[in-house]
């Protein structure tokens, strides 16, 4: 097991930053973590919004994956929109190789109708990857006989740091605050990350999909208040060069729990099914995920745990000019 974990993590390090197919980390809870999931949603819920997201992937290979992520964002009448930052951290293999990002977004908000609701939004900021080569093994500094661990014949970039400016932008649309359909892409500017001078590594755009429909059982198509049953079936679809990811599932509300039940599928194979449940009061919002693995990588990797937490602070919009975008919490 362990050398199998070392030649994973080798594979995964290596062909991150000299073979330039590196992909953005995609948080299961998507509407916990709003503005990584699309821009266009900061200011859709009208109130301060104020959120923490913690991921742990394959946790059984000890130095898996471990992301996250923290937010603001609220909507100012004076400016027909929503102001939002991004903080994101990535440590892979246990801190070989970490990426760490900023970001600031605006997004303008169209009252299209008493019904509709459009959302438009940009995200610039400034994002970093980090190389800790002390912490690489390579396949020539094993001595077979002995186990020893010798000197690499590797050379060491020349820059072990490479950082570069980032824009992303979304658009979300809201009818009745029931139904929602959003786009974004991420990585417009295709920022160059390569630690090897005369190489390249440009970040591929990340392409996201998002729609789905609240239904209300006990105010038909309102989803106001959070103490009505209310179920709400959701699709993401991501797209990240060669990488294609969908996921279907559906959320149910009976107060104050939220339960969630989701499929994640590759193209090539089936991920994992997910299973959520959160606590949702007025103010503040808790929530666990748990991603089980069915591809071949199997449940031995130990899936994928994730947390999400958020605080609403509640302030006055005027409902006669802004109406709140209806979408799940998680």
């Amino acid at each position: 097991m362990k050398t199998t974990t070392t030649t994973l993590l080798l594979s995964i390090m290596l062909a991150c930053f000299t073979r330039g197919i590196a992909q953005d980390v995609i948080y299961t809870q998507f509407y916990a973590n709003p503005l990584y999931l699309n821009p266009a949603l900061a200011g859709a819920k009208l109130d301060q919004r104020i959120t923490f997201n913690y991921r742990n992937q394959w946790p059984s290979l000890k130095k898996g994956y471990v992301s996250y992520s923290a937010t603001w964002d609220e909507q100012f009448n004076k400016i027909a929109g929503a102001l939002g930052v991004i903080a994101n951290a990535d440590i892979g293999g246990g801190g070989i190789y970490n990426r760490f990002s900023v970001h600031g977004i605006y997004s303008y908000r169209l009252q299209a109708s008493h019904y509709i609701v459009l959302n438009a939004a940009m995200q610039a900021g400034y994002m970093q990857y980090r190389l800790d080569w002390n912490k690489l093994i390579f396949y020539d500094q094993i001595d077979i006989n002995t186990g020893n661990i010798e000197p690499t014949r590797e050379y060491m970039p020349p820059k072990l740091n490479t950082g570069n400016v980032d824009f992303s932008a979304g658009l979300l649309g809201g009818f009745k605050e029931s139904f929602y359909l959003g786009i974004a892409v991420n990585h417009l500017s295709r920022p160059d990350m390569a630690f090897y001078e005369g190489s390249s590594n440009r970040l591929k755009m990340r392409w996201t999909i998002h729609s789905g429909i609240l239904i209300d059982f006990f105010q038909g198509m309102d989803g106001s208040d959070l103490r009505n049953f209310s179920i709400s079936p959701n699709v993401v679809y991501v797209q990240q060069g060669s990488f294609h990811q969908l996921n279907i599932g559906m959320y149910a509300n009976t107060y104050p729990i939220v339960g969630g039940l989701w499929l994640r599928h590759t193209f090539g194979n089936p991920d994992a099914v997910i299973a959520l449940i959160g606590i949702q009061q007025k103010d503040y919002k808790l929530g666990y995920s748990f991603d089980y693995t069915i591809s071949r990588l199997t449940i031995k990797s130990g899936g994928a745990h994730e947390i999400s937490f958020a605080w609403m602070f509640r302030k006055h919009i005027d409902p006669n000019r802004f109406h709140k975008m209806g979408n799940p919490s998680f």
